[in-house]
């Protein structure tokens, strides 16, 4: 099987950088140029850096083993309670017979600091509302627009700012980590009954608005993070009118922001969000 089925989509930037994140610029990526990426193409030269963080060595319950042999791993298919299914399809193996990133080349082989061979799965929900002028009652314009705003969070491990989001545990649905990993990281210290209401808000149901890959800082050539975004809209703001955010768990920060086309925010959530205003303003 080729690659050439993964070729479809956006082509990954974020996780080509100079240097590898979380390590004070001391592991350099190899650079990948952009007609070089795809693994069909010609690269005799490609030899990336091989890294695996000292603490995704150490076996954490949440990592694999480092030692392919010792762990066999069941690759494109649900291995006990680890999904190691792809959103993207089935992808290939290297001559090490560790996965290989569907997106292509990135600079660095082994995990990084990724703890699973393969699709790391998480899932990231965008809970939003329109923003009403306290003076009117009435929905904020802006270019002749309403405006929409959106839970974020600042990341502590990169202080960028970022959908509250993370990784969904083995066995575990994603719905079940969309509202777990929201109350941890933006309603720390929150009441039973705020908690309540917002568990109350997610069984309304959302919109999914994304599925697949993530290009992330942190993906390697056998290690990447794929994703589920889910939207979940407080159309008439009674849902999150008396509760207080509160940054928690890896956030240091967390606060509600318009949602507006210059956001820069950490990975792909800024396209995430481009899905969420389209979504909305089409009168959906």
């Amino acid at each position: 099987m080729t690659t050439s089925a993964f070729r479809r989509g956006f082509t990954h930037v974020k996780c080509r950088g100079e240097f590898y994140p979380r390590t004070e610029n001391k592991v350099r990526r190899l650079q990948v140029p952009d007609d070089k990426v795809s693994w069909d193409a010609a690269f005799p030269d490609y030899r990336p850096t091989n890294f695996t963080s000292e603490h995704v060595l150490k076996g954490p319950v949440w990592a694999d083993k480092d030692d392919l042999t010792t762990g066999n791993y069941k690759w494109n298919c649900l291995d006990n309670n680890v999904d190691r299914r792809s959103h993207l399809g089935e992808y290939n193996l290297d001559s090490q017979g560790r996965p290989l990133n569907p997106r292509g080349r990135t600079g660095i082989s082994g995990r990084g600091c990724l703890g699973r061979w393969g699709p790391n799965h998480a899932a990231d929900p965008v809970v939003t509302r329109w923003s009403i002028d306290p003076s009117t009652g009435k929905i904020l314009q802006a270019k002749g627009q309403p405006v929409l705003q959106f839970v974020s969070i600042l990341r502590g491990d990169c202080n960028e700012w970022a959908l509250p989001g993370g990784m969904v545990d083995p066995g575990e649905s994603f719905s079940t980590t969309l509202l777990r990993e929201f109350v941890e990281e933006a309603m720390d210290m929150s009441t039973s009954a705020e908690k309540e209401k917002v568990k109350e808000f997610f069984a309304t149901g959302g919109t999914e608005i994304y599925r697949g890959y993530v290009d992330d800082p942190r993906n390697t050539d056998n290690s990447w993070m794929e994703t589920v975004v889910v939207n979940y809209h407080d159309r008439d703001g009674t849902y999150f009118k008396n509760i207080k955010l509160k940054s928690g768990d890896d956030a240091i920060g967390v606060q509600w922001k318009n949602l507006t086309d210059d956001l820069k925010l950490y990975a792909s959530h800024s396209f995430f969000l481009k899905k969420v205003k389209e979504l909305h303003l089409n009168g959906n």
